[in-house]
């Protein structure tokens, strides 16, 4: 039986003495227009690293793409080493993944090492077979593997060379705050402050109070939005005549530490 959606708006009784859809203007029939507001569910912005392959090996660069995407890394392709060369000098690129039996290779890794700042800051991967990869060993890369990929082999490599930019990142990443810290000196007075910035290994706070910076020995603060306290021995790196005092972690017990390193990455793929 054909599907006859006017029987839905139609009296039980009268559905099946209908032989062909009513007019339109029957009598009787209230047209029910509906508004829907469809509300956009807020979507948390997350940093990602970036990547250049430079290759022309199609084959081995779907792979490593689908290897970054997961890594949540971008990706951007370069098939002419000079190109990629000049796009390094325009653009941030984290990670650097450069095929050694591409031509001009050789030349493109000479180049690289006259920028020294550039060539420290962007982990350089090779892939490439065994002998492509001899004559790079001064090129500074990294990190290599060999092609054709093994995908558990470039998984590992990749990971560890993402591994290495986050760490580079978060060591000097500083979360701005403003929480209340307790400052504790030697004679075991106490000081109530803000704390205004937090890195790895250290932070800067903000005291009314005046203290000597020589005395203080001691901090504790809550982390915002867990359960975890920072308790920790300090030394103090600078200070003004405004109350504000630059300070380095001493001591921290691991499993502290290991928190504090957490929730600041937490903080900086959530900002």
């Amino acid at each position: 039986m054909e599907y006859a959606p006017w029987k839905h708006i139609l009296p039980r009784a009268s559905r099946f003495q209908l032989l062909k859809p009513p007019r339109p203007a029957l009598a009787g029939f209230i047209t029910l227009v509906i508004y829907v507001r469809v509300t956009e569910t807020p979507r948390v912005n997350r940093m990602t690293l970036s990547s250049m392959v430079v290759s022309r090996d199609w084959q081995e660069i779907s792979v490593l793409e689908c290897i970054l995407g997961g890594l949540h890394m971008e990706v951007s392709v370069e098939s002419e080493p000079q190109r990629a060369l000049s796009r390094l000098e325009k653009s941030k690129i984290d990670a650097l993944i450069v095929d050694c039996d591409l031509n001009g290779s050789g030349q493109f890794f000479r180049d690289l090492q006259k920028e020294t700042s550039r060539a420290n800051t962007v982990p350089l991967v090779i892939m490439g077979n065994r002998q492509g990869r001899r004559g790079v060993e001064e090129s500074g890369a990294l990190f290599a593997f060999e092609k054709p990929i093994s995908v558990e082999q470039a998984v590992h490599t990749l990971s560890a060379a993402r591994n290495m930019i986050l760490d580079g990142r978060l060591r000097y990443h500083r979360a701005g705050l403003d929480v209340p810290i307790t400052v504790r000196g030697s004679a075991k007075n106490k000081i109530i402050g803000k704390l205004v910035n937090l890195s790895q290994g250290g932070l800067q706070v903000h005291v009314e109070e005046k203290i000597n910076p020589s005395e203080a020995s001691r901090i504790c603060f809550e982390l915002p939005g867990t359960n975890a306290a920072i308790n920790a021995d300090i030394e103090v790196a600078w200070s003004d005549n405004l109350g504000n005092i630059g300070i380095r972690f001493a001591k921290m017990p691991l499993q502290m530490r290991q928190a504090l390193r957490l929730w600041l990455a937490q903080q900086y793929f959530a900002n």
